[in-house]
């Protein structure tokens, strides 16, 4: 699987222009990842090619990010290294094939995601103060579906699929603090693995977060590479 393009088709920032192979995105600064620059192939100019994703920043009032991930340009890390860009969020990415296992929990699924999944998604991975419309712009920019296991009309969890050919994206997984350690993630990804259908799944988690990596792969998923941001 080319896990950077799936990234990219899944999470799609709003605004996008190219630079020698590479892909400028910027979606009002919510999220690194629709934020931050594709760096595939090798640019003519690495120099200039650095010094036009800066300027594009700079102009949109942001710090200048990569994505440095299995395809990013041979030495660019070691050069924006060499810059002082600090390494940001490393990121574990997990892949597999996928069955359709029991869900133990009765977990509702939508085309779109409404008030409450946003809602709550956004009071556990809200990192960005506001900017919720920009997330959920960013979210709907593709096809997807959205499960959430919901106690008295509240989801307490929630999770997004993206179906992509025969493998499906897993994203926005998040559980209320009050209703942890209660199985409830394992519904919904189940849930939207059974919606999507697909042979295959894949999600990316950081690094730190040991909890949710060894659930995921108590659900079939190894890790099959990393990535990580780079920030000036």
């Amino acid at each position: 699987m080319d896990f950077d393009l799936l990234v990219h088709a899944a999470w799609p920032a709003y605004e996008q222009r190219t630079h020698d192979g590479w892909v400028l995105r910027h979606a009002g600064g919510v999220t690194k990842r629709a934020n931050s620059v594709l760096p595939l192939g090798s640019p003519g100019d690495l120099a200039g090619a650095i010094a036009a994703a800066e300027t594009f920043y700079a102009e949109r009032g942001l710090p200048c990010v990569f994505s440095v991930g299995p395809r990013a340009t041979p030495g660019l890390d070691g050069e924006l290294a060499a810059r002082g860009y600090q390494v940001v969020d490393p990121t574990v990415i997990m892949a597999g094939p996928v069955a359709r296992e029991p869900v133990v929990h009765e977990v509702r699924v939508e085309e779109r995601p409404w008030q409450g999944w946003l809602e709550t998604w956004w009071a556990v991975d809200g990192r960005y103060g506001t900017g919720l419309a920009e997330a959920e712009r960013i979210c709907t920019g593709v096809s997807a579906w959205y499960a959430a296991v919901e106690e008295d009309g509240v989801p307490v969890a929630v999770g997004r699929g993206v179906p992509q050919g025969d493998t499906l994206g897993v994203y926005c997984m998040a559980t209320l603090p009050r209703a942890r350690r209660r199985g409830l993630a394992r519904s919904v990804l189940r849930a939207l693995v059974r919606q999507c259908g697909g042979t295959s799944a894949y999600l990316v988690v950081t690094a730190r977060n040991q909890g949710a990596r060894v659930l995921y792969g108590s659900e079939g998923l190894a890790e099959k590479g990393e990535y990580h941001y780079r920030v000036r």
